[in-house]
């Protein structure tokens, strides 16, 4: 199956793992990024952990084995076993490339005291920010090295079809890389704007991060680490 980049490099192209009803265990990309993805009945645990471990603590969540990886009771065991922390389990989307600069007009800027910027530098390399009239959009480099988004509408100019146009101008400045997007499932504002925008639900994630103390710099990476490297 390859490494956890090879699985998420096939499931931009819409090709996934096999629907077996399986757990695979893969080694962290990067001491930064641990976690679960899971597609049509089948998973991906991203760990250094035991994979014995990992398997012996799905068999014991009490619920159905193809919600296990995603159940409670096995991210609490996993977040109590590896001292990190979680915010939710995000809906994973993808859009492929498009060529091209994109229609709307942007301007490439540096803007690192941004809400939006900040928070991706904590989870994010290589972190570059476009401003347009009333929005921003933030790529950069998450888990296992693959391109995400983040964008940003101002209060007074939303429901207007900005965050669309603001997800979409992505797909154009990706390089002819696939852009990725972690919505939460609850925001259906969110949801629809990448919907409209061309993006294709892939599957589900839970993100497990590095406690944030003096120890871990803004990266989210131990001290002395440069983040994660493209794998």
């Amino acid at each position: 199956m390859g490494t956890l980049r090879d699985i998420l490099d096939a499931a931009a192209r819409g090709v996934f793992p096999p629907a077996d009803g399986r757990t695979t265990v893969l080694p962290q990309p990067c001491p930064r990024d641990a976690g679960v993805l899971s597609f049509t009945a089948h998973s991906v645990v991203f760990t250094d952990e035991d994979p014995e471990w990992v398997h012996a603590t799905l068999a014991a969540a009490d619920c159905d084995a193809l919600a296990a990886s995603m159940s409670p009771r096995f991210l609490t065991a996993l977040l109590d076993r590896t001292g990190r922390v979680a915010e939710t389990v995000d809906q994973l989307w993808a859009g492929s490339p498009l060529p091209g600069p994109p229609s709307l007009a942007l301007a490439e800027i540096e803007d690192p005291e941004h809400p939006r910027v900040v928070s991706s530098r904590r989870r994010r390399d290589e972190v570059r920010v476009w401003a347009a009239q009333g929005g921003v959009i933030v790529l950069g480099r998450g888990v296992a090295g693959r391109l995400e988004v983040a964008v940003e509408v101002e209060e007074d100019v939303r429901h207007r079809g900005l965050g669309r146009a603001l997800v979409g101008a992505a797909r154009h400045l990706g390089g002819g890389e696939p852009v990725w997007a972690q919505i939460s499932p609850g925001n259906a504002r969110s949801t629809r704007a990448f919907q409209a925008a061309g993006y294709l639900p892939v599957g589900a994630e839970a993100l497990l991060t590095l406690r944030r103390t003096p120890d871990v710099p803004a990266a989210g990476a131990p001290a002395g680490d440069g983040g994660c490297l493209r794998s």
